[in-house]
């Protein structure tokens, strides 16, 4: 893609970034070179507006290892070993690296990023796709993304917002999150807000929401269910600890399910009955397996 001056200016550019681009854009320079050269000038901002309003290519960059400050490609990237950013990550496309991704400040990718180790940003990771790590996903910011998948831990002290789900080896630590399917996690689930999805939340360990949890289907923490504020629930409920509601608030199964079918399909199972119950079939998870 060429880009001329007039075709610039009809984007309507900061006085600042104008005056760069007549004194220092390569002259003939292709959209890619821009970039490039916006960043060595160390203009990244204007290099991410750049790629904002002309958009991605379908150009693929291949290499072997990638240790840069700040980076901005318009197209994908695969890299076979690994990602070394100590300022910003902007790509058009997808990542793929055969090693580990570590951001210093953000990474934003237009499509799904796979790395075989450890995915680490000290500031927001912003993906217009799905997220796959072998082994932790580490953030410092706001997770937006399609999907997460982490082979081990999922750590952010920002929001999380996912479009789909979230499936992790091992635990779950974050600020709060908001999930359009479901959330799965091999030992325990921790958050400082709000937990919602439309779907299921099913974790092995302790589940404890530092403020309303809230699922469409229904809810499975083997160790304990707490909250500090209301516990709700399409379908069922289930843990072989305690389910517990923040005080004065109240606890909720089959809000999805007609009344007379709470006892098939919205169970409220636990080792003792919630204080604050306020709808489905209550049973003592302990005399169930006794029955069993």
């Amino acid at each position: 893609m060429d880009i001329t001056k007039d075709f610039i200016k009809l984007k309507q550019p900061c006085a600042d970034g104008y005056r760069w681009y007549l004194r220092h854009a390569p002259p003939h320079g292709t959209y890619q070179q821009i970039l490039d050269a916006l960043v060595a000038d160390g203009r990244g901002k204007d290099a991410c507006w750049l790629l904002d309003q002309f958009g991605p290519t379908d150009a693929v960059l291949r290499l072997d290892h990638l240790d840069a400050h700040d980076f901005v490609f318009a197209g994908a990237i695969e890299v076979r070993g690994t990602i070394e950013v100590t300022g910003n990550l902007r790509v058009g496309r997808g990542i793929r690296a055969g090693g580990g991704i570590r951001v210093e400040g953000s990474l934003q990718a237009g499509d799904d990023v796979h790395c075989a180790g450890a995915l680490t940003c000290g500031e927001s990771l912003n993906v217009r796709g799905r997220v796959h790590a072998a082994w932790n996903v580490l953030v410092q910011g706001d997770i937006d993304c399609e999907e997460l998948r982490a082979g081990w831990d999922l750590a952010s002290s920002g929001a999380v917002r996912l479009h789909g789900g979230a499936q992790v080896g091992q635990s779950i630590n974050v600020q709060s999150l908001h999930s359009e399917k479901g959330i799965r996690a091999g030992t325990d689930i921790t958050s400082q807000g709000d937990i919602l999805t439309r779907q299921g939340i099913e974790c092995n360990g302790i589940l404890d929401c530092g403020g309303h949890l809230f699922a469409g289907w229904g809810i499975k923490a083997m160790e304990g269910m707490t909250a500090a504020g209301a516990i709700s629930a399409g379908e069922s409920l289930y843990s072989e600890a305690e389910i517990r509601a923040g005080e004065g608030y109240g606890v909720y199964a089959g809000l999805n399910v007609p009344e007379h079918a709470w006892e098939s399909s919205a169970c409220v199972q636990a080792s003792q009955r919630p204080q604050g119950l306020r709808s489905g079939h209550w049973l003592n998870v302990a005399h169930v397996h006794d029955e069993g």
